[in-house]
C-alpha cells in the first residue's frame, strides 16, 4: 500500500476516502465490463424490472435523458432489453437480460467484499454510527445547496 498524508481536515479526509473508494470500487466494475454509472441501474432494475425510463429515473435521480443514454449503453452492451409497453406502444419498460441478471448478482457479491473491505476494523455499531453522521453531513449539504437531479443521488 502506498503511502498517503493523513488530511488536517475533514472535508480533505471525506474526499480522499470518497476518491479511494471510488477508484476501487471503478476497477471493479471494469472488470465486469461496466462503466461508472451503470452499476446503480442494473441493480435498480433488480428490484424495479420492467419500468420506464422515466420510472427509472425518478428511482435513480438523473434526468430521463440521462437515463436514455445509459439504458442505451447497457442494451448495446447486451445487459438490457427494451420492451413496448402493452398499453402504449409510445413508452418503453427495462428488462435485464440473462447477462444483465447475473452481471447484477456478481455487482451484489462485489459490494459486499468492497464494504468488508471498506468498513475492517470497525464494530457494527461504528459502522451504524459512521452510517447516520455521513446521513447528517449529506443532509447538511443537500439542504444549503442548490442541486440539480443529476448533481446527487
Amino acid at each position: 500500500m502506498s503511502y498517503m498524508p493523513e488530511p488536517k481536515s475533514l472535508d480533505h479526509l471525506l474526499a480522499q476516502v470518497s476518491r479511494l473508494h471510488h477508484e476501487r470500487a471503478r476497477a471493479q466494475f471494469g472488470a465486469l465490463g461496466l462503466h461508472r454509472g451503470q452499476p446503480p441501474l442494473l441493480l435498480a432494475l433488480q428490484e424495479h424490472e420492467g419500468r420506464t425510463h422515466t420510472e427509472l429515473a425518478d428511482v435513480l435521480h438523473v434526468t430521463p435523458a440521462t437515463m436514455t443514454r445509459m439504458v442505451q449503453r447497457l442494451e448495446c452492451a447486451g445487459f438490457v432489453q427494451r420492451q413496448p409497453d402493452p398499453n402504449d406502444q409510445r413508452v418503453s419498460r427495462v428488462f435485464l437480460t440473462e447477462k444483465g441478471r447475473q452481471t447484477a448478482e456478481r455487482l451484489q457479491a462485489l459490494f459486499r467484499t468492497l464494504d468488508e473491505e471498506t468498513f475492517t476494523g470497525l464494530s457494527p455499531e461504528e459502522q451504524a454510527t459512521l452510517h447516520r453522521l455521513l446521513l447528517c453531513v449529506r443532509d447538511n449539504l443537500l439542504r444549503t445547496a442548490h442541486f440539480t437531479a443529476e448533481d446527487h443521488p
